[in-house]
């Protein structure tokens, strides 16, 4: 063997313990076999239960390049059965040599033969090399033809010596192409776990069950947008950690209570029964009055009227979306009034508790019920902080925990400003706030028109400083969100 061709087994070496992109390492793998061998045509087939598939084609004389991109060449797969030189290879193990095809009674070659008749191509010599991997499992095999002497013309048998070589170039392989798979086999089973977890969050309310996958998918199209106009650089390993990080966003909402996420009104259920039971008592103690002569008729009236002009307003501001100032201002006058039991005993419409429930401003929650619900991101990187993440996932704990900050330091936990937000925390957040606007499955409010939602992500952008102008320009740009609520 010359010393090129030994630098070069050196360089396959290296190569197959270096590339982890299980399409390019197929590739990578014919094209250096068949540079050392010097031969003319070639191909990689991996085993499918009992078939060989085809996985690279290559074919310099008839200018075929099959594969190597995620597509597989289009040609049958090759049964296992002894009659097929490259699965014999595989079932006995053994490296099969042939000087001419067409005069080697040992092996059936209809198959090449009627190829090159349509092909006018020449199959002359052939080494076929089985890869079985460490555990002596059948991996695949590497069929090379017509290798080539020094003037790249002239067709020639395979050297013995260079078979030796292929046979463990191909064991090496074999081993690799095993450990991409094991790779990508735990790496999609991680991805299935996130996904399940992640869907089991949002299944624990029946308000909120859409809300990740929606922004998965959106953000899928999205990075893409972003990627493909040379905005943003997100190639496939970049697209997969920010994508991991908006499946994990809300991972902390597993500890956040119920009553809280699932809070569809201002006054819990059982202070929504309390009040309009009082409501009925007072009406019910009126017309006692009334019978007994204590008040007129004027004044049953009035009270009765008042009880359902209370439950009324109640009901209209209990489950409203935000409440401006005339309702604040008559829930206040409810609030200063009160009624005498029969007793004597005076006590107030509403009580202090419902007063201050009820004059929430936007949205269902209190205060207190606000913090709970925001400390679900540091229950996330909290969460997060157990997983020993891969190095290309090593940003996901921390975009996933930053997706409530805001740029002009607004949001939450950590309040983070202007460059201390990364670029895909900025993403995240638009995609986080603008599902939160058009969902339809919220407790606190109905889903918005897309065009309303998106000049609230504008105004949120230009005029609050909350969110990042351009990104927030190309989002509405890349109508990314089409489709994703059918």
């Amino acid at each position: 063997m010359r010393q090129e061709d030994m630098q070069k087994v050196l360089e396959i070496g290296v190569l197959l313990s270096s590339e982890r992109d299980h399409n390019r390492l197929l590739e990578q793998i014919l094209e250096c076999v068949m540079d050392l061998a010097h031969c003319d045509a070639g191909t990689l087939y991996l085993l499918d239960k009992d078939h060989l598939r085809f996985k690279i084609l290559r074919n310099h004389t008839m200018h075929t390049y099959e594969g190597g991109n995620g597509k597989d060449p289009t040609l049958p797969p090759v049964p296992l059965s002894r009659e097929n030189v490259c699965a014999l290879s595989l079932l006995e193990n053994r490296t099969i040599r042939i000087e001419d095809v067409y005069n080697c009674p040992d092996y059936d070659f209809s198959g090449p033969i009627h190829y090159d008749k349509i092909t006018k191509y020449h199959t002359q010599s052939m080494l076929v090399v089985p890869m079985h991997n460490r555990n002596g499992n059948r991996v695949g095999v590497l069929q090379l033809i017509n290798a080539l002497k020094e003037d790249g013309k002239t067709i020639q048998a395979f050297p013995k010596d260079m078979a030796l070589v292929l046979e463990s170039i191909a064991s090496q392989a074999a081993i690799t192409i095993q450990n991409v798979w094991y790779l990508r086999q735990i790496k999609a089973l991680f991805q299935s776990f996130v996904q399940v977890m992640s869907t089991a969050i949002d299944e624990r309310t029946p308000y909120n069950g859409s809300h990740t996958r929606h922004m998965a998918a959106i953000g899928s199209r999205f990075l893409d947008y972003l990627h493909d106009r040379g905005i943003a650089a997100f190639p496939p390993e970049e697209k997969e950690e920010l994508l991991m990080s908006v499946w994990l966003h809300d991972i902390g909402k597993l500890v956040t209570p119920l009553e809280v996420m699932n809070k569809m009104a201002r006054l819990t259920p059982a202070q929504h029964n309390d009040f309009l039971h009082r409501m009925e008592t007072i009406r019910l103690h009126s017309q006692i009055r009334l019978l007994s002569g204590s008040i007129t008729q004027e004044a049953y009236a009035a009270l009765v009227e008042g009880a359902h002009r209370a439950e009324a307003l109640v009901e209209s501001i209990d489950s409203a979306g935000f409440l401006p100032d005339e309702k604040l201002d008559a829930l206040a006058e409810l609030a200063a009034a009160a009624w005498t039991d029969k007793d004597g005993n005076i006590h107030p419409w509403l009580t202090p508790a419902e007063a201050s429930q009820l004059s929430i401003r936007k949205g269902t929650l209190s205060e207190e019920e606000r913090q709970i619900m925001e400390e679900h991101v540091q229950v996330t990187d909290k969460l997060l902080s157990q997983i020993q993440f891969s190095d290309d996932l090593s940003h996901v704990r921390q975009w996933a925990a930053s997706h409530h900050e805001l740029l002009n330091g607004s949001g939450y936990p950590c309040h983070l400003t202007g460059e201390q937000i990364p670029l895909q925390v900025r993403i995240i957040t638009i995609l986080d706030i603008f599902d939160a606007l058009v969902a339809d499955d919220r407790p606190y409010k109905p889903g918005m028109p897309v065009g309303k939602a998106l000049s609230i992500l504008e105004s949120m952008a230009t005029r609050e400083g909350k969110l990042d102008p351009e990104l927030t320009r190309y989002f509405i740009e890349s109508n990314c969100w089409e489709g994703a609520y059918a």
